[in-house]
């Protein structure tokens, strides 16, 4: 008998941008929201599974927050933001126009956990991986987050250009393998592989950590430098990032090699050796 949902959760009709939704699955999760009429969600292009009839599909640029008055240079800027984290210029907003209730789903695109967070419990922003983001309720605005040290910006790997998250209501997003959630007291440190940090509340501060002496840098197996992330706030640890997923596969198939910890960085395949990529 399969195991119950891990998620599930039904709206508060007090409350304007909340939705209700359900998570399936364990390893291979897909989300499913149930909108009221006129209610509307946003996702990546090409992760719909299904919907119901009476939902409308409309592709819009940009990430769908800044509505119809935003021109067109809004429009484009938000689009660019998207296509500096490496997404798609396009979303796609699903707005229920029938009576009663309909369902649309979503799925990840590789195994792990779809992981459901209010905005507004976390100060209203979510710092996380590239691809991280899977679907929203319509209204949170997506952006680019750029660590400001030149250090973290040579060698962070995945985490020199991040997405940003901001707005109260609910956000889904994707991360590979199992997901961890720390909450870090003031002053708390802890050091993560860079491919593995998944998602940071705004609080915590990024940093890079010498991962030890030139024998471990250089055999270890685990990249120059660590995250180094130090509270308060929340930090989502996730065990297999997709970029380790497909350097053990490309491995497997011959085609270079190695083990492949984040998504490069600034300096390429000097960056890519240094961090342990190559």
């Amino acid at each position: 008998m399969p195991s119950p949902s891990p998620w599930s959760h039904s709206r508060n009709a007090s409350l304007s941008d909340d939705i209700d939704f359900e998570i399936k699955g364990q390893e291979l999760q897909f989300l499913e929201i149930e909108l009221d009429p006129g209610e509307s969600a946003v996702a990546e292009a090409g992760a719909m599974v299904w919907k119901d009839a009476s939902i409308s599909m409309t592709t819009v640029f940009g990430d769908g927050s800044g509505g119809s008055d935003g021109g067109f240079m809004g429009k484009l800027l938000g689009a660019g933001k998207r296509l500096v984290t490496g997404e798609s210029l396009f979303t796609t907003v699903f707005t229920h126009q029938g009576s009663g209730k309909a369902r649309v789903a979503f799925a990840a695109p590789t195994p792990g956990a779809i992981l459901p967070l209010k905005l507004d419990q976390y100060g209203g922003t979510l710092i996380c991986q590239k691809d991280a983001f899977l679907a929203a309720a319509k209204g949170v605005s997506m952006g680019i987050y750029f660590q400001k040290k030149i250090m973290t910006g040579l060698f962070g790997g995945e985490g020199f250009i991040m997405q940003r998250l901001d707005g109260d209501g609910w956000v889904f997003t994707q991360m590979g393998g199992t997901v961890v959630e720390r909450e870090l007291a003031a002053g708390e440190e802890l050091h993560v592989d860079t491919g593995c940090l998944a998602a940071m509340t705004s609080t915590v501060d990024f940093d890079l950590v010498a991962a030890g002496g030139v024998k471990s840098m250089i055999f270890g197996g685990e990249g120059a430098f660590f995250a180094r992330l130090r509270g308060p706030g929340h930090v989502w640890i996730q065990s297999l990032p997709f970029s380790r997923l497909a350097g053990r596969m490309m491995a497997a198939a011959g085609s270079r090699g190695g083990q492949n910890r984040g998504e490069g960085s600034m300096l390429g395949e000097l960056g890519d050796l240094i961090g342990g990529n190559r």
